[in-house]
Formats: structure tokens, C-alpha cells, sequence
């Protein structure tokens, strides 16, 4: 019924900016029924596109028979090597590019009719490829109709679910030796910094403090690993900056930060910052203090158990640790999430874009699959970063 009726009636619409659209993707997210992630939240969208000045949006609006918007994607159009390709806003900060589903039912599209939906509004924008990357196969249960047949992501992503009790779920995720552990480095810190507290950034006096440790933080660890800091550039901390910051407008920022804090000297010990919704607290980036005199108490590690524990007493249903390999989240995390790369070609040039994009994929995934590969281009990168 599903498919017959999508064949005959689906329309959709294209918006050239984000303002037109802002109460519709509002009502989507307020709608209990939504299938999202965090990275398609309007806010998220928006602080991404005000950070990157003369960046071209496209949001397309898939609507049913009756008019009711079934499945939007928020889109920015670039020009590359003499091609127009649309990709899910948000570029390597977003760990998921899902579009944002109205409901379960909207979810259930035939992906061959989605796709001639996209194909049709590309006709009209002069779009030759779409090339949608992280797409995750399944979410929340239920599969994303994006991601039929697409090519397997050189990684995945990693992610747990968080029971009703905070308490049992920090159990549940931190077996009793590794609690033991994480107390004993606590008081190790404290006896040499004084207590520290948890905090989450509720002004935005703390979400620049936090940020500014971040950044601090980070620069040292790239610096020793000899490559380029991606934190440097202006324009993503401003992006950063817009989503963590408290607007009166939202309950909820888009990007939320945490924090391991001296209570006495307001050193940060540790960061971490993700993207949020209702549902979900989604991992962008973490950092810790380089002293050894800090490191040897692992702060990541005690930020991540009191981060855990927030976010269960705070009604979330789930947590992930985002895109890419790392001890700290398969130590952490009990669920695999699959993520697929996603070329849908629109034009003749578009199909010789696809092509290349698929070997591209499939060479990123084995040389992130195999540890000799993976080393050699670690220190390849070091070697071209070599002053």
C-alpha cells in the first residue's frame, strides 16, 4: 500500500534557505513520531550554515498525498571538479547523515521511489549527484530507506542504550573492576588538585571556558602526533560556539559540553561535547589535559562515567561515541552501528562522480580495516604535516 500509494503521489520541494522552512523542521522535531538524529536538528543545521558564509542550502521536503511532509533533508551544494553535488549539511562534524523521517511510516518508503523523488529535485536545481555519507542502515530500530544498497562507510560508529536507572546503566557499562579503578584515580587527582565535579555548561561563561580547554587541549595532543589541527580554523569554532550557546530561544542547545573540573581553581581536566536531542546524546569531540600529572588519573575516562550517569538520570535513551575506532568506546559501548556511503547519480557526469566515489569508499574502508595500512598513512600524514 505503501509503495503504490508513494508511486503515484509523492511531490517534493525544494528550499533555497533555511528560514523558510524553519517552522515546518520545527514541527518535525516537536512530532513524538520522528525518526532523527541529532545532526538534522534545525538548530544543529543552522549553526553550521552561519559559520560558513556563501554556503549554498538546499532543504528538500518530501510530501505524501496530502500534503504532509514525510522525509526532509537538509543538503549544501558545492562545486566540485566542474560537478554540482548536494551533501547532507554538516560535512565530517556530523557522525550521522540521515534525513529526518516524520514518522516510522514515512521511514518505510521504497527506496527506489525516494531516490526518483531526489532525482526529479536535483533535475530542477541543477544537481548532478547527491553524495550522502554516514548514512546509518538502521536507526532506532527501524532501517533508513537511504541507505539501500549503498556502499559499507570505512567505519562505523559505536553507541549504547541507557536504561531508566542511572545507576544500573553506569554498572551495566563499567564492570565492577573498572569502577574500582576509575575511584582510586579520582582520589589520586583530588589529593593532588583539590576536589573535582562533573559539570555540563549551563552559561555561556562555561561553554567558552570548556571550549577554550578544549581547544587548548587538543592543539597540544595534534601537535605531538605531528598533524594539522582541523580546531584552528575560525569557522569551526564558530560553528561550535553557535550551537553550544545558550539561546533563550531552546531548551536544549544543539551541541552540549561537559566538563571535569577543579572546583577550587577552575582547571578543566578533561572535555567532552555532543550533539543532543530529546533522545540522544551524540559525541563530537573529547579531549584531556596532556600533563602526565593529570593524564596518569585518566580524566577522559572519569568524565565518560559521569557523563553516562547525566545523561541516564536525564531521561536519554541512548548514547553514542560516534564515528571511528578508539579503545575508550569499545570499551564503552555495546551496540555497532552501520553506517553506509550513499551515491544516488542524477546526470552522465554524475554517474562517472559515482563511480569514483564508490572506489574511494572502498579504498578508505580497507585501509581503515587494515592496522599496516592504517599505520602507514598515519605516518605518511605526520611525514607531509613535517614542517
Amino acid at each position: 500500500m505503501v509503495r503504490d500509494t508513494a508511486r503515484g503521489s509523492l511531490t517534493t520541494e525544494v528550499f533555497s534557505d533555511l528560514a523558510s522552512v524553519e517552522a515546518l523542521w520545527r514541527g518535525l522535531e516537536a512530532d513524538p513520531a520522528v525518526l532523527a538524529t541529532p545532526y538534522q536538528r534545525f538548530d544543529w543545521v543552522s549553526a553550521y550554515a552561519r559559520a560558513e558564509p556563501g554556503t549554498d542550502v538546499r532543504v528538500l521536503v518530501v510530501r505524501d498525498a496530502s500534503g504532509r511532509p514525510q522525509v526532509l533533508i537538509p543538503c549544501h551544494v558545492t562545486r566540485e571538479h566542474g560537478l554540482r553535488v548536494a551533501r547532507v549539511v554538516g560535512a565530517k562534524h556530523a557522525n550521522y547523515h540521515m534525513p529526518v523521517f516524520a514518522s516510522r511510516a514515512a521511514a518505510s518508503l521504497q527506496p527506489a521511489d525516494l531516490a526518483e523523488q531526489l532525482r526529479a529535485a536535483a533535475r530542477g536545481a541543477g544537481i548532478d549527484a547527491y553524495a550522502f555519507s554516514h548514512q546509518p542502515r538502521f536507526w532506532d530500530g527501524a532501517a533508513n530507506p537511504l541507505c539501500f544498497r549503498s556502499e559499507p562507510s570505512p567505519s562505523d560508529a559505536y553507541g549504547l542504550l541507557l536504561g531508566p536507572d542511572a545507576e544500573s546503566t553506569v554498572r551495566r557499562v563499567f564492570s565492577g573492576d573498572a569502577r574500582k579503578k576509575l575511584r582510586s584515580k579520582e582520589k589520586k587527582l583530588v589529593e593532588t588538585f583539590g576536589p573535582v565535579a562533573y559539570r555540563v555548561a549551563r552559561t555561556d561563561a562555561e561553554v567558552t571556558a570548556y571550549l577554550d580547554a578544549f581547544y587548548a587541549q587538543k592543539a597540544s595532543r595534534f601537535a605531538a602526533m605531528g598533524i594539522p589541527n582541523p580546531y584552528a580554523d575560525a569557522a569551526v569554532r564558530a560553528f561550535i560556539a553557535a550551537g553550544a550557546g545558550r539561546d533563550a530561544r531552546s531548551d536544549a542547545p544543539a551541541i552540549e559540553v561537559a566538563a571535569l573540573v577543579a572546583t577550587e581553581s577552575g582547571r578543566v581536566f578533561a572535555v567532552f561535547a555532543g550533539a543532543v536531542d530529546a533522545a540522544r546524546y551524540s559525541g563530537m569531540m573529547t579531549s584531556f589535559d596532556q600533563d602526565p600529572s593529570v593524564g596518569r588519573s585518566s580524566p577522559g575516562d572519569l568524565l565518560l562515567q559521569s557523563l553516562v550517569r547525566d545523561q541516564a538520570e536525564r531521561g536519554r535513551r541512548a548514547l553514542d561515541l560516534g564515528v571511528g575506532e578508539a579503545r575508550y568506546k569499545t570499551n564503552t559501548c555495546d551496540e555497532t552501528i552501520e553506517l553506509g556511503e550513499v551515491t544516488i547519480p542524477v546526470t552522465l557526469r554524475g554517474r562517472i562522480f559515482a563511480l569514483k566515489a564508490v572506489g574511494t569508499a572502498r579504498l578508505k574502508r580497507r585501509i581503515k580495516r587494515d592496522p599496516r595500512l592504517s599505520a602507514l598513512v598515519t605516518r605518511l600524514r605526520r611525514w607531509r604535516a613535517a614542517p
